[in-house]
């Protein structure tokens, strides 16, 4: 079953890539605020992204500031091009983590698949929003993103208990599973804003009881369908930076590859703090956007 599971990821990789080429030639949005934003940086920070996102930190937040820090891409597509730009060096990291841990197999499939419809039905709804709610929404959920940061911080460095550590099970039966199952497909609808999967994956797996190790093979799985899926909404209306996208994917796939099979692990103690500081004030600086938006659309 698990062989069945990666072919068919195979084939969602393979069906994406031929809808990204195919719509690209049609129509290239490009929503690049600085010319000096060239093709190279955009491909170092995807790699840059994806390494430290293979190694446990996360790269929707960690990309969403450097976007804003380099003036990027604008506000309104930064969540379509996180999730187009991410989605196939997450695909590498979903092989890589599904074929090396293990994890139920009924679990995993059926909480990839809560996800994969959560993020079809979320993107159905961001694609849609105007400038001002993503700024508003990807302000918050970046806050939500440090707040988990920080709880995990504090239970490695100060050696406390926040969130249960988690149990042994390696999958889960019954009103559990229902939960489960429930609570990936939020986090599913929330990727699609920006938020990242790893951390509130780790929680909810470590409440459900089960291993942590399995977080691995179950986030990066249900990334890797969901975010294609949810990734054809965003291309299909043009809500997001082709080349940004490009950029990330690009430069990607070598960070997740690098990060899995040579360094492997890393002292990540105080990148964590910084990557903290940093979500908190681009957060801060999208909020302060998009209120200084509202202002100016306000009736004089």
């Amino acid at each position: 079953m698990k062989t069945a599971l990666l072919i068919a990821l195979g084939v969602v990789a393979v069906g994406y890539i031929a809808y990204w080429i195919a719509a690209s030639r049609k129509a290239r949005p490009d929503y690049c605020e600085n010319t000096s934003f060239h093709f190279w940086i955009r491909a170092v920070v995807g790699f840059v992204t994806n390494f430290l996102d293979t190694l446990g930190i996360g790269s929707f937040a960690t990309t969403t500031s450097t976007f804003k820090f380099l003036r990027g891409v604008k506000d309104e597509v930064i969540p379509g091009t996180l999730n187009v730009g991410h989605a196939i060096p997450t695909v590498a990291e979903a092989l890589i983590y599904m074929t090396i841990i293990a994890v139920d197999l009924r679990t995993l499939v059926l909480m990839i698949a809560a996800s994969v419809l959560g993020a079809w039905l979320g993107a159905g709804v961001v694609s849609h929003w105007p400038r001002r709610k993503i700024q508003v929404g990807l302000g918050f959920c970046l806050i939500g993103a440090a707040a988990l940061m920080l709880i995990r911080q504090f239970q490695d460095v100060w050696h406390i208990h926040i969130i249960p550590a988690g149990g042994e099970s390696m999958g889960l039966t019954g009103v559990w599973l229902l939960v489960g199952i429930l609570g990936i497909f939020a986090l599913g609808a929330l990727m699609t804003l920006g938020i990242g999967l790893y951390a509130p994956c780790m929680i909810l797996i470590s409440l459900l009881g089960m291993n942590e190790k399995t977080a691995f093979p179950i986030m990066m799985g249900a990334c890797a369908f969901l975010m294609p899926v949810g990734s054809i909404r965003f291309i299909k209306r043009a809500r997001y930076d082709w080349k940004a996208a490009l950029g990330l994917t690009i430069g990607g796939v070598p960070g997740v590859l690098v990060a899995a099979f040579i360094v492997k692990s890393l002292p990540l103690t105080a990148v964590r703090w910084l990557v903290v500081v940093v979500v908190l004030y681009t957060a801060a600086m999208l909020l302060n956007s998009a209120a200084k938006e509202s202002r100016a659309a306000e009736p004089t």
